[in-house]
């Protein structure tokens, strides 16, 4: 399939009404930039054993698209109750993500057999995500303050990849009899949480700079939102020009 197809979905909703405007076309930079990281990490992640870079990477690209229609959605996302908010911006992000991920593998039969074995980790990444910008939701307590947003983001993530990853950590012990390094499992740790920021950080970025990707982003978190400058009542009194006239 066409490797362009996730950019021209993201094209297409920028023709949504919410998004005719030249501030969202601003989405494009954190998409540019995760890009790029993807491209430079593809050496910084040769110490991991072989393949595993390739997941990575691969869950990256496709998560940042995602996470792109979201924020590009998040008017017609946003409902009154945090959960109900969460309850849709979730499966958005998972369609999208699987939408990207799928129309940039190779469906040869080797590839398919790949690309079938990855559902797994991405479905369990979209997950973490989602999950992640819900719990800082939380721990914002209605106030948005960029920094420890960031901080509560990257929090979430680290604690739920700790969750997910400890099972599977026990069961390989037990069947290794014990003699699986730790330092295996805090580095697998430490790489699927800094690729989950990696791809939420430009966003975040973006959001703290622009003011129209700053509200969205308060819909979904369920902070205060900026108020509307007051309107003042035109003055009861007589203006001078009518009192000089009528003198």
């Amino acid at each position: 399939m066409p490797s362009f197809l996730p950019w021209l979905a993201v094209l297409l909703l920028l023709l949504v009404k919410s998004n005719r405007c030249g501030r969202a076309w601003w989405i494009w930079l954190p998409l540019g930039c995760v890009a790029v990281m993807e491209h430079l990490s593809q050496s910084a992640f040769e110490f991991l054993p072989s393949g595993t870079a390739h997941i990575f990477l691969e869950l990256a690209g496709s998560l940042v698209i995602g996470v792109a229609a979201v924020w590009l959605l998040a008017p017609q996302l946003a409902r009154s109750h945090r959960i109900l908010t969460f309850l849709c911006f979730a499966p958005t992000l998972a369609g999208f993500t699987l939408f990207s991920f799928l129309v940039r593998q190779d469906w040869s039969e080797d590839g398919a057999i790949m690309a079938l074995g990855m559902l797994v980790p991405l479905a369990i990444s979209v997950l973490v995500v989602a999950l992640a910008i819900f719990l800082a939701g939380l721990a914002c307590r209605g106030r948005y303050r960029p920094l420890g947003l960031y901080l509560w983001i990257f929090l979430s993530l680290l604690a739920l990849w700790l969750v997910i990853l400890a099972p599977f950590f026990a069961f390989a012990m037990i069947v290794s009899g014990g003699q699986l390094p730790w330092q295996e499992f805090f580095l697998m740790l430490l790489v699927l949480t800094a690729v989950s920021f990696g791809v939420l950080l430009p966003f975040l970025i973006l959001s703290s700079a622009n003011s129209l990707f700053r509200e969205r982003l308060k819909l979904l978190l369920h902070t205060e939102r900026e108020a509307p400058p007051p309107v003042l009542p035109p003055s009861s009194g007589a203006s001078p020009q009518k009192m000089f006239d009528n003198g």
